[in-house]
């Protein structure tokens, strides 16, 4: 009788926990498929609920719905690091004590390794991070088109080719949301400039938009599946980017059919009822110093707030933008702050620090080379005098450059970074300051700590450096641009395409005065370079983050084998980019209104592409980058002569380490289409490979060419077209150094 009453009492619970289970509402029920989940949240809400979670509640978060149990939403900026805690109301920092990050190198860094597994190290790893800071959407990252060097914001993006920036976000966006963290790719879309950014009306015409501004966006929606979207500051077709028919329902819902939330950028929302019928989901930033714009309650005032419950309730709209808008957000929600299965993330962590140098160590750019100067080694008997020249050579660049400004645990400089490599061969450093630029290090109330104030003279600063520059047996001049205004920053665009703070008279002295000279260019930007034959040694170096010093250190000394590989061109003169050729930057205002007009003239010629078919020569090409040891690149051959609409061809090439020290090399894929109907460029990158080899070491890499690649986009038909006839594969290792070519032919 006792076993049978405990048979009894087992069951009872069984039962009972049977019961409690079958009266859970669905949406909390992880066992049942997020749809259904959605549903069931959906039927339980009240017409405020909905539309609470349509808009911010703060600087960056969103309501839940805390009666169901639906938590908030917390958005950070990203994408190179995990921005430090704000006051709720305000841009300035809310004062705690434990929300430094590790600073990632900047995304053209991170394109410049032309290395997937480094996209997806990175995005795995600020992942984690942004998990660890208990964020759900990680704002960023940004994939838009490099078209002009001014443009202050091009450090944050993947370079000017589409093909390349789709390739990039991809891994990343993945390594992202692996951590149950949201990507919100941004911005979408023509943000290519930051000068006049709100009010600027962008013109162009549907095949460039589609073969140049929009296949990384797309990549990152249909391959990289990323959970949320952000739309631009700009006007396209007269309509704000946030709230736009064209790029949000037709071309992101409806031809890519994204399933996730546009988020406006933060104030670039307009208008209640293009919010509400254009593609807009979830509302941040308008009136941007929360409550202390607008009325009492800033945040209740929002377009898709107040505004858009008085049209339901007038019968002058009814609820279906609001569901379909409310399921992308809970389905957003269920994938983020409700997943169970999110893992705990971690914060500076070595791992961390480790992925941050490595990225750096394959991203920076060795451009020149002449006579060998680097790396720098230990001279048989002597010790080398190294001087360091440059106030980039100590400025901390993790503070500012806008909504990107971070605070980190550490920051390692060029100079600290050299004079430690430099113990290591028995060298000594000394350093001179050479020119002063910016001495500001603080943003948002992040400060770097450091007095950069010197009161001499330029004439002072660079007659010190000079004399030092004499007895040195190397000169390594670390300057080029920075994260202030009009220069590497959020909302400014640069005033010019040279080099700031009379750095080109430093340069052209320090040349005079010591042979030995070498330049590390430290920018996210394409500069002027009219001393470039004076000087033996450069390096395009990046915004390079917490790791910076190290990173430049291992490529100098060579301790890494530079493999590093433009992400866009660099012209000889401004006049010899497309943009500022052609096109109408920064645009043309229109009478008696605040806006912009600014058509892309140049269309598809963006980047090599104007440089390849106008024959003007670069200063440094797509796609170029050195190394310490040589490679060969040999003739490739096709599997087939023809191929139809539906087949494929595979192309292959060997490459060959022909020096005497292992490194990398990136083979580069191009299509021609040497005769057509309509103009294209005279190459196109169609595919890429980084292959590391070692001495005498050969490797044969293969390329598979489908229609795809083959293809121009035909806005009559608004289609995708390939014209039967011949094509041809150029492979080399960069834009103007192919090394072999092969023909092949599409059949009607």
């Amino acid at each position: 009788m006792k076993n049978l009453g405990l048979i009894v009492f087992g069951i009872g619970i069984m039962w009972a926990n049977a019961m409690q289970a079958s009266s859970l509402p669905v949406y909390l029920d992880n066992g049942r498929p997020v749809e259904e989940r959605i549903e069931d949240a959906l039927s339980r809400m009240t017409l405020q609920e909905k539309i609470g979670l349509l808009h911010a509640q703060s600087k960056f978060s969103s309501r839940g719905v805390p009666r169901l149990g639906i938590p908030e939403l917390w958005t950070t900026d990203g994408p190179h690091g995990i921005r430090p805690e704000v006051l709720w109301d305000e841009w300035n920092q809310a004062g705690w004590s434990n929300d430094s990050c590790v600073a990632f190198p900047a995304l053209t860094c991170l394109a410049a390794t032309w290395n997937p597994a480094m996209s997806s190290l990175y995005g795995h790893s600020i992942g984690e991070e942004a998990r660890y800071r208990n964020k759900s959407v990680l704002l960023g990252p940004g994939v838009n088109i490099y078209r002009t060097p001014l443009n202050g914001r091009n450090f944050e993006y993947m370079g000017e080719d589409p093909y390349l920036a789709a390739r990039m976000v991809v891994p990343y966006i993945k390594g992202v949301q692996s951590n149950g963290v949201a990507t919100c790719v941004k911005h979408y879309a023509l943000n290519n400039q930051e000068y006049n950014r709100h009010t600027t009306n962008v013109t162009v015409d549907d095949r460039t938009l589609y073969e140049i501004y929009l296949p990384a966006f797309k990549a990152a929606v249909t391959e990289g599946g990323t959970w949320t979207i952000m739309g631009a500051y700009n006007l396209y077709n007269n309509e704000h980017a946030c709230h736009n028919q064209k790029l949000l329902n037709d071309i992101l819902k409806k031809e890519w059919q994204f399933d996730g939330a546009v988020i406006s950028d933060w104030g670039g929302t307009h208008d209640t009822m293009q919010a509400i019928k254009n593609g807009l989901d979830l509302e941040f930033g308008s009136w941007t110093n929360g409550l202390s714009e607008g009325s009492k309650n800033a945040y209740d005032s929002y377009y898709l707030a107040d505004p858009y419950i008085k049209l339901i309730n007038s019968g002058a709209l009814g609820t279906t933008e609001l569901d379909d808008k409310c399921r992308r957000i809970l389905r957003l929600i269920f994938r983020t702050a409700m997943n169970p299965n999110r893992p705990f993330g971690s914060l500076c962590s070595d791992s961390h620090y480790e992925a941050a140098r490595r990225i750096g160590d394959e991203g920076i750019v060795l451009l020149r080379n002449e006579g060998e100067i680097l790396p720098i080694k230990k001279a048989e008997g002597t010790a080398p005098r190294i001087l360091v020249v440059g106030e980039n050579a100590i400025k901390m660049m993790t503070v500012g450059g806008g909504s990107s400004s971070l605070k980190v645990q550490r920051e390692v400089s060029p100079l600290d970074g050299i004079r430690s490599a430099a113990k290591e061969i028995g060298a000594t450093v000394e350093y001179a300051r050479g020119y002063v630029g910016d001495v500001n290090g603080e943003y948002n109330g992040v400060t770097s700590g450091q007095n950069l104030k010197d009161s001499r003279s330029a004439k002072e600063l660079i007659a010190e450096a000079v004399n030092m520059a004499r007895d040195a047996d190397y000169v390594i001049f670390v300057g080029g641009l920075n994260k202030s205004n009009h220069q590497d920053c959020e909302g400014s665009d640069r005033k010019s395409y040279s080099l700031p703070y009379h750095q080109n008279d430093v340069i052209e002295a320090l040349s005079k005065a010591n042979r030995n000279l070498i330049v590390v260019n430290v920018s996210g930007n394409a500069v002027e370079m009219p001393w470039v034959k004076k000087v033996p040694g450069i390096i395009q170096a990046w915004y390079l983050g917490s790791e910076a010093g190290n990173s430049i250190a291992d490529v100098i000394f060579g301790k890494v084998n530079p493999s590093g590989k433009l992400p866009f061109s660099f012209p000889l003169s401004l006049n010899d980019n497309g943009a500022h050729s052609m096109g109408q930057y920064p645009g043309i205002k229109r009478n008696k209104e605040n806006v912009w007009d600014e058509e892309y003239r140049e269309g598809i010629l963006v980047g090599y592409r104007w440089h390849d078919t106008k024959r003007i020569k670069p200063l440094f090409a797509f796609g170029h980058g050195l190394s310490y040891t040589s490679f060969m690149i040999g003739d490739a051959s096709v599997d087939k002569k023809e191929i139809t609409q539906s087949d494929s061809i595979t192309i292959t090439v060997p490459v060959t380490n022909t020096g005497v020290i292992p490194g990398a090399e990136v083979v580069q894929l191009y299509i021609a289409d040497p005769v057509c109907s309509v103009t294209r460029p005279t190459k196109e990158l169609k595919g890429f490979e980084k292959v590391y080899l070692q001495p005498g070491e050969t490797r044969h890499v293969s390329f598979t060419v489908g229609i795809d690649a083959l293809s121009y986009f035909d806005s009559d038909s608004h289609q995708w077209k390939a014209e039967p006839g011949e094509f041809k594969a150029m492979l080399g290792n960069s834009s103007d150094k192919i090394a072999s070519t092969v023909s092949f032919v599409l059949k009607k």
